[in-house]
């Protein structure tokens, strides 16, 4: 029986949880793959809980052919376009549910789609159900085995989950492949893909002296372009056994390239499918900052292993369980490979910058949200980067020690399960001994704290005083807070740079205060001289910090700092200082010499890191700068920002040439050291190009460029400061590498980013290149997400870049939603604008809010910003 339904999304909501009607244990897949009519049947073994006699499953674009249960037909069901429910069933049974597909049609690249020639799956968060009804939900756990039958030479590989079992020929050309993953999982981490491929194979000893295979499979000719990610998986794999114990599960391991991929990667048990972005590199294709990002991004999937795969979770309110926690390994995991410090600047700037953002918008959440009508919403830099803050203060307050122990105690627990928030702080807490009651508000809570540091020195008595009170704001959805239990380091420093020693009530003290009230005082003792106050060193909280830093203060923090990450912060701060003044008055930025002196003295300190010094030279981008002003200035920050470089640039002109050029050329290697000479080179170039006694410098470097580091440093140059080389640098870049989608992001993004009047005009004329699709979200992402953030031209007065953001909203709204949906928030914080651009960006949500059939990925988001 059928019939049709529609309905205006709905919310779900975390509190209204109830545990699955029916067990799974195993669900048996065959899959009949043709590019327009794949047939799937399902055969499941199914349990009732507490005497259920209906199962209702979910399900979208299918067409049903077949219902059996216990091997014979049954017409005892309703169907929905979004729903199978099956009646009078016995308490444990067999279900049988058969279904075609079109995965040619499947646009939206959820569920089963054919892209590229292959065929791909990506399930996350809820795409099983565009393959088969199911209960699709995670805390469903059951054993997988997949059989897939295909065309032998279109189709040479036919992979799944878990081990290979069999396989063999068909008639009519056809083949067949069977998988078995013999560990329980959700169906969100089943994987499925069929293609041609060139695959590079290795394998792993692990510590218990199995041998794995590894496999990664690439689009023909890209073999090459693998290694890196090969090397980076086998480090992940070492590494976890080495820092957390973590040993890998299956006999083989295996990666998947794609270019047609809406996420960065996807961790299905033992069938990791990759954007190609995430795999691919050589020299020659990708920069250094991609061959990191390769490096983190295998060892996130990797790590997904024990922490999402082994461990899951119990619903998708608890995403932060599996994402913050792996965002936390896999920055330890580059930390203890790389630049412990550089690293962490680079978090820092994405929770200041955007995630801040995020906190201030309509859209603000907790790290686990309450509330959610389209889950792929949540899949946020809240729940990801935030969250792995939370779970840092965790580590922060336990120690390495402890927290090690609460892990192995998680895994005691809950391994094979589907588990809570809530579950793992409470592993952390009965291992460690620490009471993290309060702590756990940092889950529920939305918005981002404000910690204000007020002190005072009392020279008669030898006595320096903090008095600290934290406060967070009314968000969207979110009136009443509660003080949070913040790690907050604080480091005291005589006028000679020497540390002072904490002694607090008569004892030495660590360096690591607990806020735990609306308000505290701390007075430290023998201090023998007004000190200046390193606060929250390491950024041990994810708050935004107030207090009165004076300019000598900040010199001194940036020359003597024990801490990394603490002396970038200084300088950041005192750019600050700076930064605020001219958009707040209007008024030009003119630099003291003390400041000048300052990043000369890192310039030319050779003891110095200088991929550290190349992050203390880089500006706050226009988007953090935002998050300073009540009401967002786009032109005054704009000019401000402009000056700042212009005047540093002036200011510290022969250091940043001698600099520039102390590196000889060197043979190509991506070693810490290289990487770190060639950030530096590449940001004092950023500072020269702006002086036009040295803008023949980018051109040169462009031409005598023998790796994609170098000539994307020569290209952002000439882009940023609009060189009169720019365009011929620009076309011999898209005539060398128009054959290749994925080199070619980075000359999209630099069209869409490019900071002029005329940088819509650009991206038009871009959309319109061979390389260029709409139905690829990395084509998509990098030239028109880019443009979503390009200050000059997605706010120009005129409202143009607010109208060509509509038009591209809508269009994605009917192919690719998920993509919309990640490309629309600029357009949601249109409050914080002057009332010429409010008005704009609104006219344009309203247009998009009253769009026929528009897709839940966007319903959410609009209303949510409109109201």
């Amino acid at each position: 029986m059928q019939d049709t339904a529609s309905a205006q999304p709905v919310a779900k909501y975390r509190k209204d949880y109830t545990a699955p009607s029916h067990t799974i244990s195993t669900l048996d897949l065959l899959f009949k793959l043709h590019n327009t009519d794949t047939l799937v049947t399902a055969t499941s073994q199914v349990t009732s809980n507490n005497g259920a006699t209906e199962l209702a499953l979910v399900g979208e674009q299918l067409s049903l052919t077949e219902v059996l249960v216990d091997g014979k037909p049954w017409a005892d069901y309703v169907s929905t376009d979004e729903s199978l429910t099956i009646s009078n069933l016995p308490a444990t049974f067999e279900l049988t549910i058969t279904t075609q597909i079109n995965p040619s049609a499947n646009t939206a690249l959820e569920g089963l789609y054919l892209s590229d020639g292959a065929f791909c799956t990506q399930c996350e968060a809820e795409g099983f159900r565009r393959i088969t009804y199911f209960l699709d939900r995670p805390d469903v756990l059951a054993k997988y085995t997949t059989t897939i039958e295909a065309d032998k030479a279109e189709f040479p590989f036919l992979l799944s989950n878990g081990n290979k079992l069999a396989q063999g020929d068909l008639e009519n050309g056809r083949h067949w492949v069977k998988w078995e993953d013999p560990h329980p999982k959700p169906s969100y981490l089943f994987a499925l893909v069929a293609g041609d491929f060139d695959q590079l194979t290795d394998t792993f000893t692990t510590c218990s002296g199995r041998e794995v295979a590894l496999e990664i499979f690439v689009d023909k000719g890209n073999v090459d372009r693998a290694h890196h990610a090969m090397l980076s998986l086998k480090n992940s794999m070492k590494w976890d056994e080495e820092r957390f114990g973590l040993e890998y599960d299956l006999d083989i391991y295996m990666i998947v390239a794609v270019d047609f991929f809406n996420m960065g990667a996807m961790e299905n048990k033992g069938l990791n499918v990759f954007n190609s972005k995430f795999v691919l590199a050589d020299q020659s294709t990708a920069t250094d900052k991609d061959y990191l990002g390769i490096e983190a991004v295998i060892g996130h999937e990797y790590f997904h292993n024990w922490t999402g795969n082994r461990v899951t979770c119990r619903d998708w309110f608890q995403l932060s369980l599996k994402e913050g926690l792996t965002v936390f390994r896999d920055q330890e995991f580059s930390s203890d490979l790389g630049s412990r410090a550089v690293n962490r600047i680079n978090h820092v700037r994405i929770i200041r910058g955007p995630q801040f953002a995020e906190d201030a918008s309509p859209m603000s959440h907790p790290i686990r949200p309450e509330k959610v009508i389209e889950m792929n919403n949540f899949y946020t830099l809240t729940v990801y980067e935030k969250g792995s803050e939370v779970i840092r203060m965790i580590h922060t307050l336990l120690g390495e020690q402890a927290f090690q122990a609460g892990i192995k105690l998680y895994f005691e627990r809950h391994d094979g399960t589907a588990a809570t928030c809530d579950d793992f702080v409470a592993a952390m807490q009965d291992a460690s001994g620490v009471d993290l009651t309060q702590f756990k508000l940092w889950y529920s809570q939305s918005g981002t704290p404000t910690v204000t540091v007020v002190d005072s020195y009392d020279a008669q008595n030898k006595t320096y005083t903090l008095d600290i009170s934290q406060r967070t704001e009314p968000t969207a959805t979110q009136q009443e807070k509660h003080a949070l239990h913040i790690p907050f380091d604080v480091e005291l420093y005589r006028n000679d740079g020497s540390v002072i020693t904490p002694i607090i009530e008569g004892k030495e003290h660590s360096t690591l205060l607990q806020l735990t009230q609306d308000s505290q005082r701390f007075v430290f003792e023998q201090v023998d001289e007004a000190p200046t106050p390193s606060l929250l060193r390491e950024f041990t909280a994810p708050v935004k910090l107030e207090y009165s830093y004076t300019e000598q203060q900040l010199v001194l923090l940036m020359k003597c700092a024990t801490n990394e990450v603490s002396r970038w912060d200084a300088g950041q701060t005192l750019m600050s200082l700076y930064i605020k003044e001219a958009v707040s008055n209007g008024t030009d930025i003119t630099l003291s010499d003390d400041v000048l002196n300052s990043y000369k003295a890192l310039l030319t300190d050779t003891t110095l890191d200088s991929a550290f010094v190349a992050e203390a030279l880089t500006l706050p981008p226009h988007s953090e700068v935002s998050g300073w002003f009540d009401v967002i200035d786009v032109d005054g920050i704009s000019k401000a920002l402009t000056d700042l470089k212009l005047t540093l640039a002036k200011g510290l002109e022969a250091e940043l040439v001698n600099a520039y050029q102390s590196f000889t050329s060197e043979s190509y290697d991506i070693s810490h050291p290289s990487i770190a000479k060639r950030s530096l080179r590449n940001i004092c170039l950023s500072y020269l190009s702006c002086l036009p006694q040295h803008q023949d410098l980018a051109k040169a470097l462009f031409d005598g460029s023998d790796n994609m580091t170098d000539t994307m440093g020569a290209m952002s140059a000439a882009n940023q400061c609009d060189l009169a080389c720019r365009e011929a640098l620009m076309t011999a870049y898209s005539e060398r590498w128009a054959h290749d989608g994925l080199v070619m992001d980075k000359w999209f993004m630099l069209q869409g980013i490019k900071p002029s009047a005329d940088a819509l005009e650009g991206v038009k004329a871009a959309m319109e290149h061979s390389a260029f699709s709409m139905q690829n979200p990395n084509r998509v992402r990098n030239l028109i997400g880019a443009f979503f953030a390009n200050p000059y031209g997605f706010h120009a007065i005129d409202g143009s870049g607010y109208r060509f953001a509509g038009e591209m909203l809508a269009q994605l709204n009917s192919t690719n939603p998920q993509v919309a949906s990640r490309l629309i928030d600029p357009m949601l914080k249109f409050a914080r604008y002057d009332e010429t651009r409010k008005s704009l960006m609104r006219k344009e949500l309203e247009i998009l809010r009253d769009t026929p059939d528009l897709a839940k990925d966007l319903f959410e988001k609009v209303e949510a910003a409109l109201k």
